[in-house]
């Protein structure tokens, strides 16, 4: 799975998931891609799912590239643990996803593989998403 190597800090914020995403709106390396329609939380389980099923649909045929990391830690206390305390210990890694970020893109396959494979991916995730082109949307 995903995880950063080093970190600033331990723990974070909870956070506000408001607005939309103004970085990594845009298609930049592929000819598809996989864009994001509510905000929500990615899990580097749900991405690793998301790139096995574009894998397994392409058949290694073009090259999908990832464009979002997981960066934020989640914590979570023990079961059946009294309030208070203080925070509990960091158990996975999330990638904050606004409205309108891109998160895998692909290249070197047709359109109708691209957009089924694409698709594949976006049934594994949390919230809505949109395929893609770099000339039209699909």
């Amino acid at each position: 799975m995903l995880s950063p190597k080093k970190v600033k800090r331990r723990k974070v914020f909870k956070g506000r998931m408001k607005g939309v995403a103004l970085r990594g709106s845009s298609i930049s390396f592929g000819s598809f891609a996989l864009k994001a329609l509510d905000c929500g939380k990615m899990t580097s389980q749900q991405i690793e799912a998301g790139r096995i099923a574009i894998n397994r649909k392409i058949k290694r045929g073009g090259k999908v590239w990832i464009r979002v990391f997981p960066d934020k830690p989640i914590t979570k206390k023990p079961a059946e643990t009294r309030m208070g305390k203080g925070k509990g210990s960091p158990e996975y890694w999330v990638a904050p996803i606004k409205p309108g970020r891109i998160l895998f893109e692909l290249d070197g396959v047709d359109e109708k593989l691209a957009v089924r494979a694409l698709t594949l991916a976006g049934n594994k995730l949390p919230f809505a998403t949109k395929v893609i082109s770099k000339e039209k949307t699909l």
